[in-house]
């Protein structure tokens, strides 16, 4: 009876716009999604005010820099990463154990280039465990822990690291705490991860980590500089904007992957493209006064990220960051100049903006953790030349069957989706033709919680 009584919540939560076909094998509809209550309070509970709370505690480390001292209690990157490691702890005693929280070493080897010699480096993790034992999913959230100044080399000066990334790592914290008593199927781990500046070394670690471990990532969210509404030199002030960054052309992908995507233009389809897309529906339905922009490039023109060795491990990873970056307080260190005042100071973030970039990330974790699995073997029929579209596909294998489907519908030129069309089969008959639109499938579940989209690949 629960399953029937979610169904027809389902259905009465679908609002029809009329677009039926009668000569498809199954009944096509368009329709607009709903509020998942329960993610629109967690939403609701992010505080500017808590945020603001927690950046300027990271900055009062006075430096984070990666090679910083380990031995001092209040200065320093082992003091920092005890404090966050201390504040998880915290949140994890409201999660009934699921929650975990753990120092993850390791050691990186001198380079000759911004690893003068061997450093024990750590991420600081806490793993909210899924309810459901045989989903194995597996989301990670992050930011980096580790600060810089003027020389990348000056592990003693003030870096205080506030909005880069303190303002990321804070968001991780607030995940983290709100996110720690409630429950989901599939399990969601919050990282704040070591060495960015240096050269991604803890992402690189758990990346690899996750890759030699058969992690199923099916998301990985770097958050890097979320508070800055202010860019210096054009003087724009933006709080309603800010950009998702996703590669297109994956960085993995053997010769017959790369000879089906030139054969059916999936260019701009990558699985960390459409994780980027959903982000941005997702987002913008549950956060006010905010615009997702995506940016198809995997960073800002020659630079990286900590998704950036998810990406090359090949799992589907984002980075979230600021509309507008100010260098006067980006890498900068702390001075002032012609009576002007540098360096990344806590003063300088914008803790609105920070909470609603916090709650894009809340809301699209909440979204996905609670889906079902995306369907497998999606596929657009070519047996025939036709004006029609016929795709197919099959339930997931594992965890809870899917309420039904939506279909994704896009015009070549169009950078989002356009239509979302809800069927129950596994299997519908478009009167568009495939020649001038994109498509993907993506399963839902009574409530409305939809998996990340599939593209779908030719067959016979």
């Amino acid at each position: 009876m629960t399953l029937k009584r979610n169904f027809a919540r389902l259905l009465a939560l679908l609002i029809v716009a009329g677009l039926y076909f009668t000569s498809t094998p199954a009944t096509l509809a368009q329709t607009a999604v709903t509020h998942d209550p329960e993610i629109k309070k967690m939403v609701d509970e992010l505080s500017a005010d808590k945020l603001e709370a927690l950046v300027r505690k990271l900055a009062s480390f006075e430096t984070r820099h990666s090679l910083s001292t380990t031995k001092d209690k209040k200065r320093g990157i082992g003091a920092a990463r005890e404090w966050v490691k201390s504040e998880f702890e915290k949140y994890a005693k409201a999660s009934g154990g699921r929650m975990t929280v753990e120092l993850d070493k390791f050691t990186v080897k001198a380079n000759g280039q911004r690893i003068p010699e061997d450093v024990e480096m750590a991420n600081v993790m806490a793993t909210l465990k899924g309810t459901d034992p045989n989903d194995d999913r597996v989301l990670i959230v992050s930011g980096h822990l580790d600060s810089r100044n003027t020389d990348i080399m000056d592990a003693k000066g003030k870096a205080p690291g506030a909005n880069d990334d303190g303002s990321g790592v804070a968001a991780v914290m607030e995940l983290a705490r709100i996110m720690a008593s409630r429950q989901f199927p599939a399990t969601i781990i919050f990282v704040a991860v070591s060495g960015e500046e240096q050269g991604l070394m803890g992402a690189r670690h758990l990346a690899e980590k996750a890759k030699a471990q058969n992690w199923n990532l099916i998301a990985m969210l770097n958050n890097d500089m979320l508070g800055n509404s202010m860019s210096d030199e054009t003087g724009l002030r933006n709080n309603m904007q800010v950009r998702i960054f996703s590669e297109g052309i994956p960085y993995v992908e053997t010769e017959e992957q790369a000879r089906m995507r030139r054969a059916t233009n999936r260019d701009n389809d990558s699985e960390s493209r459409q994780l980027a897309r959903y982000m941005k529906e997702v987002g913008e339905r549950y956060v006010d006064q905010l615009e997702v922009q995506l940016v198809y490039r995997n960073d800002r023109f020659l630079r990286g990220g900590d998704h950036t060795p998810f990406s090359q491990n090949g799992f589907p990873a984002i980075r979230v960051c600021e509309m507008n970056e100010n260098y006067k307080y980006q890498h900068q260190d702390v001075r002032v100049e012609n009576g002007e005042q540098y360096g990344d100071l806590p003063e300088f973030i914008d803790y609105e903006y920070l909470r609603k970039n916090t709650a894009l990330n809340l809301a699209s974790l909440a979204n996905l953790a609670k889906a079902p699995y995306a369907p497998v073997a999606v596929g657009v029929n070519i047996k025939n030349l036709t004006n029609k579209t016929y795709l197919q596909w099959e339930a997931p294998k594992k965890g809870k069957k899917p309420a039904g489907y939506y279909i994704l519908m896009r015009e070549t030129s169009s950078p989002v989706w356009q239509k979302k069309l809800y069927v129950t089969d596994t299997k519908a008959t478009l009167p568009y033709s495939k020649d001038n639109y994109f498509f993907a499938v993506q399963s839902v579940d009574a409530d409305g919680h939809e998996s990340i989209p599939v593209f779908p690949m030719p067959v016979r």
